[in-house]
Formats: structure tokens, C-alpha cells, sequence
């Protein structure tokens, strides 16, 4: 139950709080002036896990734990920018060689040697977005102001890049040419890669992608209208495998439903604090599944 109602098992919540609570005074515990004690951090976690996992407005939250509008706010706040600092390094970070070394074996297993994920972007609906602004956050097909992710994700759908705060009148193309993804490539810090197909040596990693994306070497995308059929054995291999970032979004939407709802924040760097902070969330979770917490 406990799971169910906090996407995540206890014992990594309260490592949260914990980790919260030595990063700043305020997550602890306080007795004002007249002895009379303040809010637990458990609560304050508490109320911002309601936020992030039901989407829950902030005075809806004042019966259950006798916290009101304002401070609800506050604490979501203050967790984002907490989770960030203090597990962000770790858990939204480049891959080292080790975790190469893991996803370049899965992938291989999979038929596709030398992949390092799938790239895709996704838009996040802006209930409050500035009316000077309507016109650059709004795309035709969707008709409403939405912010751009862009995210690379691997099989276990780990979120290893994210790039988000992009107008949504943008596509694709548009966001990778602001996107930091390759700026390791250009410094020449990028992973070693080395694989073999049909004889031929490679010693730069890809990723699959779908058609809107530039002609690089860098992105294999699928085959328009496969004819023969190795052409179609090859689109259905390569389409179901790039689905695992789509799958990442549709687990993230799941476990936290304040992205699948229109963002309600004003100001734009808390949007994108908020979905900093669920991408964090979201891959410490996938790593304790997998460790089996």
C-alpha cells in the first residue's frame, strides 16, 4: 500500500527525507517560540508526494495534513530544488563506462550493437502560461502553450539525458539543435564505443529515433515502406525497440501525475524544477527496482 500511495518503497522515501532534512533546515523539525512544534518533514514530503504522484491541488491537502495552500506550495518548491541539489548528480547524470559497458550489452543482445538509447521528445501541457507568451509555446496540432522534454531512456527505462524548457511551438529538430546531448561528442569526452556490424569496425555509439530527425550518423532511424522481407524484419526490430523512451514517458506520466496534468506554476523555471525533480524521482526508483529494494 504503502508503494501504491508513494510510487516508491518506504525505506528509499525515508532516505529521501533523511537526505532532505541534512541538506536543508527545512526539513527538520522546529519548536517556535512558545514550545509549540512546527511541521514534520514527514509531512512536508508527505504533502509534495501527493502533489507529484496524484497531481494533487494545494488546498486539497489541509484536512488530510493540516497544511494549507501556501505552505503546500512552499514544500513542493523546496523538494524540487532539494531533490535536485542533492541526488541530481547522481541520478541524472552521463553514463560512466561501466553503465556503457551494461547498455551496450543489453542492446546487443537485443540486435542492435553499439546502441545507447532511444531519443524522443514529449510535451507537457502550460495552464499558466503568460499570455505574451501563447504565441511561441503553441503548436497547432496541440492548440494549447506546452514546454518540450527531450529524453534518451534504455531498456529499463532509465532517463539518462533530459533537456527540458524548450517552447512548444518547436519541434524535434528545433529542440536537438539547443540540446547539450552531443556537446561531449564535440569536447571528444564521449563514451568509447567500439562494435562490429558485417564486418565493419564502428567507434561511434547511436541512437534510434523516428523520421523527423536529421540524416547523422549518430540516429538509425527505421525504414519508411519496407518492401522485401529483411527491410520489414528490420523496421519491426528497430520500431519496437525505440519505443523504450516512449515507455519511459508513459511510466513517468504513471508514477507521477502532475506531468500528465496542465502545469499549474507561473513561472517558468518551477515547471521546469518540477519535472527536473520527477526525472530524478523516477530514475532513482527504476534503479531500486532493479536492485530489488
Amino acid at each position: 500500500m504503502f508503494r501504491t500511495r508513494f510510487r516508491m518503497g518506504r525505506p528509499l522515501f525515508l532516505r529521501i527525507v533523511s537526505a532532505l532534512g541534512r541538506w536543508s533546515p527545512y526539513f527538520t523539525l522546529k519548536v517556535d517560540c512558545s514550545g509549540r512544534q512546527g511541521l514534520s518533514p514527514l509531512q512536508k514530503c508527505t504533502t509534495t508526494m501527493r502533489m507529484l504522484a496524484y497531481g494533487s491541488p494545494a488546498d486539497s491537502l489541509d484536512e488530510y495534513l493540516k497544511i494549507g495552500k501556501s505552505t503546500s506550495l512552499q514544500c513542493l518548491d523546496m523538494f524540487a530544488r532539494g531533490v535536485i541539489e542533492v541526488f541530481g548528480s547522481e541520478y541524472l547524470r552521463r553514463p560512466t563506462y561501466e553503465d556503457v559497458e551494461r547498455i551496450l550489452q543489453v542492446n546487443e543482445s537485443r540486435g542492435f550493437p553499439g546502441m545507447l538509447g532511444s531519443i524522443d521528445c514529449m510535451h507537457w501541457r502550460w495552464e499558466k502560461c503568460p499570455t505574451a507568451w501563447r504565441g511561441q509555446f503553441t503548436r497547432g496540432d496541440y492548440g494549447v502553450p506546452t514546454i518540450i522534454l527531450e529524453a534518451v531512456a534504455t531498456r529499463d527505462l532509465r532517463i539518462w539525458h533530459a533537456f527540458f524548457g524548450v517552447a512548444g511551438s518547436n519541434n524535434d529538430i528545433n529542440v536537438l539543435n539547443q540540446s547539450p546531448l552531443f556537446l561531449d561528442v564535440l569536447k571528444g569526452e564521449a563514451p568509447r564505443v567500439k562494435f562490429s556490424v558485417n564486418g565493419n569496425e564502428y567507434n561511434t555509439g547511436y541512437y534510434l529515433a523516428d523520421g523527423i530527425y536529421p540524416e547523422w550518423a549518430t540516429f538509425v532511424k527505421s525504414i519508411a515502406a519496407p518492401q522485401t522481407g529483411k527491410h520489414k524484419l528490420y523496421a519491426q526490430y528497430q520500431e519496437g525497440a525505440r519505443k523504450d523512451v516512449e515507455c519511459a514517458f508513459g511510466v513517468l506520466q504513471s508514477h507521477f501525475n502532475i506531468v500528465r496534468h496542465p502545469a499549474r506554476s507561473w513561472k517558468r523555471k518551477s515547471v521546469g524544477r518540477i519535472m527536473k525533480a520527477c526525472i530524478i524521482l523516477h530514475n532513482m526508483i527504476v534503479e531500486n527496482e532493479r536492485g530489488g529494494g
